[in-house]
């Protein structure tokens, strides 16, 4: 063996990676990719995931478990053990929108029982810090060598060239100007491993996405990034997930690469498709649809789109009481069920199926003035969760959380937990961790409570409480997503002297929810998050304008209620439409072919609870228009669901013990 742990070798090439003298000729000039080396061969690691941001991919990474997106040094420092001396690091990223407010780790190369960073790249507040450990003393030190005036939180893409030559290394920033350093010889990696975004604690995570991470030994890779015509997302190598893959239309996977075939197209019914049939067309008459065999499947190309036209009312359910709110899901391979909010305790709620067309009831569950639930999974394990509003017969007040026996094919009491009038429950998932959000609406006579973020603990198979958030006689929560973001919408409805308050939006950052935006509403009821196209909308329901020290206006419940549009310059929500509501209590959006509607829930209009509820339909530059109106009495809560045999509307009646399917007729 030579110095340096490399290998013997007959023909030793010259090489500026390894000290002069050291024989170590054993460094190939490949690049060599950091990045890919993290992700498995198949799916991703724990604490990834994969985001696509004007139109180029990044890995988000997750602070949960910073080992998980470690690898062995030796994987890639095959032949030696030994930091090449000359070299370029090249990373593209896109850092959070902002000034970072604490360091970050882009990556780092650390030995296996130290605390120290053998090699890394951080980015603190406008500055780039490149970190390295100098052995020519006793013991060695710790050195940094800060690059200032390094601002990438502009919500783009940039690349980074850190490129170590003779002695002295450069950053360039979307090709900018270098500084010099030394930079040590004979740097050990023995036993060392490489982290992505992270020095192997949660703490200084990397928090927007990375692209590119490659180690390029013996040359400077600045001038090959440079000639790129877009040299902010140039790259030398990336793993294959953020690699382009040829554009298909959704949800039709045999079109995922070009190809010819001989057209055979057959009428009539639904022919069979086996491998024989693969490649054949077949043309509904019926449905007016063409049709693609895959091998297995018969995959649409071509269908008319339906159009609404009118809605016919289908099925009268009569309930326990009256229903506050409901919730339609599926158990797979189980079937399609509704759970219903109830307001009087006995008999409480109920759960129906849907059964031959029309929902049967299948399950009660005992319940306090249900305001609502809320259906989710983790995992394989199945939850439904009431939000009670009310004490039981002990004067115990707690919403319940139900789990899914498949042995007893019906849902049995999971947890308790200890909640205030609760309105509502929202189940989200923020990187691969799963949550619950509890809406407490007062305790006594104050509604100035705090609401609770729940987290599971996958040790203990339980919600344990993670974050409070101080609302106003809270009634809803909105969980939503854009790009790699997560937010969370309250809607504040009374403070204990007035409706007109604000409600606000959080944004999670650093491991919890922050204030992102506050929007002034009127009793505001209901979020509903929605896209049309690449455009991202939140409407409220504002269900009535009361302030004890303003004189009272003609009719406190005939309110408009808004609709809001991201408005992605600003970097905020800002008001697109005003629709006049009547005590509005919920949104519900939906679709019908290539058509967006929203149904509003009008429950009072100052007179009476016989109220129309009404469906409006986008029509692109003039937002929503009414194109059709449903009498409904209190209403209270609005369902759409689709089954094979049409789409539908539910919704629920806060002051009569029925309710009402409606189904959406098309043409």
């Amino acid at each position: 063996m030579g110095t340096g742990g490399c290998p013997e070798s007959k023909t030793v090439v010259p090489d500026p990676c390894c000290s002069p003298g050291s024989g170590c000729g054993c460094w190939d000039l490949r690049p060599l990719d950091i990045l890919s080396e993290a992700v498995p061969a198949v799916g991703l690691a724990r604490g990834m995931r994969v985001f696509q941001v004007q139109g180029v991919r990044g890995f988000q990474l997750s602070s949960s478990r910073p080992r998980a997106l470690g690898f062995p040094a030796s994987r890639l420092f095959i032949h030696c053990d030994r930091f090449p001396e000359e070299f370029s690091i090249i990373v593209t990223l896109r850092a959070l929108r902002g000034p970072a407010k604490r360091n970050e780790y882009i990556f780092t190369l650390m030995v296996e029982e130290s605390p120290s960073v053998l090699v890394g790249l951080r980015y603190g507040p406008d500055k780039l810090h490149f970190l390295f450990w100098s052995q020519e003393r006793a013991g060695g030190w710790q050195t940094r060598v800060t690059f200032p005036n390094v601002s990438l939180s502009d919500n783009q893409w940039h690349t980074l060239i850190l490129a170590v030559s003779g002695q002295s290394f450069s950053l360039t920033v979307d090709c900018s100007i270098p500084k010099d350093t030394p930079f040590p010889a004979s740097l050990s990696v023995r036993r060392a491993s490489f982290y992505l975004g992270n020095r192997r604690r949660r703490k200084g995570m990397f928090t927007g996405l990375l692209r590119q991470l490659v180690l390029l030994p013996g040359a400077d890779a600045t001038p090959r990034i440079c000639h790129a015509v877009n040299f902010k997302v140039a790259t030398l190598s990336v793993p294959s997930v953020l690699q382009d893959v040829p554009a298909k239309p959704v949800s039709n996977e045999v079109l995922k690469y070009p190809y010819e075939t001989d057209m055979k197209v057959t009428l009539g019914a639904r022919p069979r498709c086996s491998k024989q049939e693969k490649a054949q067309f077949w043309f509904n008459a019926s449905r007016r649809g063409l049709y693609l065999c895959n091998g297995s499947t018969w995959v649409s190309m071509l269908e008319v789109h339906h159009r609404l036209d009118y809605v016919e009312e289908y099925q009268n359910l009569v309930t326990n009481s009256e229903t506050m709110g409901i919730e339609v899901f599926t158990i797979p391979k189980v079937g399609l069920f509704a759970a219903v909010a109830n307001r009087i305790t006995p008999p409480g709620s109920a759960i129906y199926r849907w059964t031959d067309g029309k929902f049967v009831h299948y399950q009660n569950i005992p319940t306090h003035q249900a305001q609502s639930w809320k259906y989710f999974t983790i995992g394989k394990k199945i939850f439904l969760a009431v939000a009670n509003f009310e004490q039981n017969e002990r004067g115990q007040e707690f919403s319940v959380i139900y789990k899914w026996s498949r042995r007893k094919a019906k849902f049995i009491t999971y947890q308790r937990i200890t909640t205030h009038s609760a309105r509502d429950w929202e189940a989200f998932v923020i990187e691969g961790e799963a949550f619950l959000a509890v809406v407490n609406h007062r305790e006594g006579n104050n509604h100035n409570i705090d609401s609770v973020i729940y987290r599971w603990n996958p040790r203990t198979g339980l919600f344990e409480t993670n974050q409070t958030i101080p609302t106003s006689g809270a009634y809803d929560w909105e969980f939503f997503t854009i790009g790699p973001y997560s937010f969370l919408a309250v809607a504040n409805t009374f403070n204990g002297t007035s409706t007109k308050i604000y409600s606000h939006i959080y944004i999670w950052l650093s491991g919890s929810f922050q204030l992102f935006q506050s929007i002034l509403t009127f009793g505001a009821a209901d979020w509903e998050v929605f896209h049309i196209g690449d455009r991202v909308f939140l409407a409220v329901a504002n269900s009535h304008s009361y302030d004890s020290g303003m004189p009272a206006p003609s009719n406190f419940y005939a309110i408009n209620s808004s609709i809001y549009e991201l408005n992605i310059t600003a970097q905020m929500f800002v008001k697109f439409q005003d629709l006049l509501t009547y005590s509005a209590l919920d949104w519900e959006f939906f679709s019908v072919g290539d058509d967006s509607f929203l149904v509003v829930a009008n429950s009072f209009d100052g007179f009476t609870f016989s109220v129309n509820s009404i469906i409006y339909r986008w029509q692109g530059y003039e937002g929503f228009v009414a194109a059709h109106h449903l009498p409904t009495v209190g209403c209270r809560d609005w369902e759409a669901f689709h089954t094979p045999e049409g789409s539908y509307l539910f919704y629920s009646s806060a002051r009569e013990p029925l309710s009402k399917v409606l189904k959406l007729k098309t043409t």
